[in-house]
């Protein structure tokens, strides 16, 4: 039997360049695929939000600029020195010597006395006072707790001796009164600097009378050297009605 195939139409002998050229055409096919660029619409958006924010006004701050300092002032002066010609006389101060000449006589010092100052004290409050002034009558306590103890004692009798109560319903008081005085026993043993402090003028006047009788004392001590020492003394009275 007869082969009736045309030998040149036998594509088996040109199998491999066909083979070829498919290859070719799927590379390049795939590599356009991948060079293909694929963008998101929110990509898009946000792009087309920032463009936008691009083109909003910024404002412009003016600043005033300040003038330009001042010129410097200009340069002083320059002094103009004189020259001394060396034929003028200059008068040359003559400076006395210090030192002892041997024909005068030197005088011997004396001894020179140091008067010490006294300290000077101030007034102390009886109740802290080291030595408590003496009230005439307590010479014979033996301490100093002792003629405290005795001056409180014959100063609140003297007081109540004295004081005049019916003052109190004849200005019209009534109840319990009270008066507060104060006083100073100075360095001599005085009675001074009397106040006092009370509902009404007169009974200030009555009590500073009758603090006034009290008699001269021998003065408080502080560190062995008399000082003023500072008394106070409440006075209290019922008026009845």
């Amino acid at each position: 039997m007869e082969n009736k195939k045309n030998p040149k139409a036998d594509l088996s002998k040109r199998s491999l360049f066909f083979f070829q050229i498919g290859l070719i055409a799927i590379l390049l096919i795939v590599y356009g695929v991948i060079e293909k660029k694929t963008y998101e619409k929110s990509d898009i958006n946000l792009a087309q939000l920032s463009s936008d924010d691009d083109e909003e006004d910024i404002p412009i701050v003016e600043l005033n600029t300040p003038p330009p300092p001042p010129p410097p002032p200009p340069p002083p002066a320059p002094e103009i020195i004189e020259v001394v010609e060396d034929e003028e006389e200059i008068e040359e101060t003559i400076i006395d010597s210090q030192e002892v000449s041997q024909d005068e006589e030197i005088v011997e010092v004396e001894e020179v006395e140091v008067v010490e100052e006294e300290e000077e004290i101030a007034d102390v409050p009886f109740a802290v006072i080291e030595n408590v002034p003496i009230f005439p009558g307590c010479e014979s306590k033996k301490n100093n707790a002792e003629r405290k103890a005795c001056m409180s004692e014959k100063v609140s009798k003297l007081v109540n001796r004295k004081f005049n109560t019916e003052l109190g319903s004849d200005l019209g008081l009534s109840g319990v009164n009270r008066i507060f005085v104060s006083f100073k026993i100075d360095k001599n043993g005085n009675i001074v600097n009397i106040r006092s402090r009370a509902p009404h003028p007169r009974l200030e006047q009555e009590a500073a009378r009758v603090i006034k009788l009290l008699p001269k004392m021998t003065p408080g001590k502080q560190r062995g050297k008399p000082v003023g020492v500072l008394y106070s003394l409440p006075i209290t009275f019922k008026v009845e009605d």
